[in-house]
């Protein structure tokens, strides 16, 4: 297959972005594909980057970390997101492996211009993209639809942030809505840490989540054509599963499968499966789980463009049933080729 892997970007995960796509190029190049990294914000000069010869994957990655540093500038002499010949390019491929994270990438907004285009894309749709990302609104539909999840409340900059006018205290998780890779999360444990947590998330988003903090191991657990992988917990060898936690090497130690019993297996990966469902996701995910000592376990959020790099989650649960990486990556295409059908 032609597939171009859209990576970059302009959020403040572009740097996972790019290692994300380096690395599913690179491995669907080495089972047969004809896959080019592409950057949806700096786009490409050639608009036949497909028929290039011998595609340098190494030095592509090189190429557009460098040009990272210029992000802020490019957008401030120009109007428009997308990057030169993007959609040309992408337009010839037959498939584009979504492997952006953060704002204008998982949030729905490419999606929706793919659709316009004609473009057929990995993962879901513009609809169930933009729910998930959102915080704020993935919480009011995991309460409505009576999926487990940690109380909590939204607020807006300006609304009352006293934490008794919504029956809360501390300790709580303040979230900026639309953040991932834990950028814009706060856990405040001390009511003199509450407004500087408040100021950080705010500077990043105009609405922000407060929810109530569960003490809980982490879990994480990959859905995958409406069917869960095996889960994998997460511990963090110091703090909690943070920015750095998440993308440092040999930070956390991840256990795939999670040593739970089967009786709470099964219990948690239904829960990820209805998060899923809620928000109309039908392709892949990957659903973030807390489980308190007593079994008792909340959703607190569902990514679905989950990280591909090699400390990413989802690879460790496809690899604990037998999966590859490459294979991984070709499998999340197939399962995405379906929408179209």
């Amino acid at each position: 297959m032609n597939i171009v892997v859209l990576c970059g970007g302009t959020s403040t995960e572009r740097e996972v972005s790019l290692n994300s796509g380096s690395m599913v190029c690179d491995a669907l190049r080495s089972i047969g594909h004809n896959a080019v990294l592409l950057d949806v914000f700096f786009g490409n000069e050639n608009k036949n980057l497909l028929d290039v010869s011998g595609f340098d994957v190494q030095a592509e990655k090189e190429k557009l970390q460098k040009l990272s540093k210029d992000v802020d500038k490019v957008k401030k002499e120009r109007k428009g997101f997308f990057g030169e010949n993007v959609f040309e390019i992408c337009q010839q491929a037959d498939i584009v492996f979504m492997a952006l994270h953060g704002s204008n990438g998982e949030d729905g907004k490419c999606q929706a211009a793919f659709d316009l285009h004609g473009i057929k894309y990995t993962g879901d749709g513009s609809v169930a993209s933009a729910l998930a990302m959102d915080k704020s609104i993935t919480k009011q539909i995991f309460m409505a639809q009576n999926v487990s999840t940690p109380k909590g409340i939204w607020i807006k900059k300006g609304e009352s942030t006293n934490l008794s006018d919504y029956g809360m205290k501390i300790p709580v998780v303040v979230k900026a809505s639309n953040g991932g890779s834990s950028v814009g999360v706060v856990i405040v444990k001390d009511e003199k840490d509450y407004d500087a947590a408040l100021k950080e998330c705010f500077a990043l988003e105009d609405t922000i989540v407060i929810e109530e903090f569960v003490e809980g191991r982490e879990f994480s657990v990959g859905v995958v054509d409406g069917k869960a992988l095996p889960i994998v917990e997460i511990i963090p060898k110091t703090g909690w599963y943070d920015y750095k936690n998440k993308y440092l090497p040999g930070a956390t130690e991840d256990v795939c499968p999670a040593q739970i019993n089967e009786e709470l297996t099964k219990k948690m990966q239904k829960l990820a499966e209805e998060a899923c469902k809620a928000l109309g996701i039908v392709t892949y995910s990957r659903a973030d789980v807390l489980m308190k000592k007593d079994g008792s376990m909340y959703c607190i959020e569902v990514n679905t463009l989950p990280g591909m790099t090699v400390t990413s989650l989802v690879p460790q649960e496809a690899r604990a049933m037998g999966m590859e990486f490459p294979q991984l990556c070709e499998h999340l295409i197939n399962v995405s080729m379906k929408k179209y059908k």
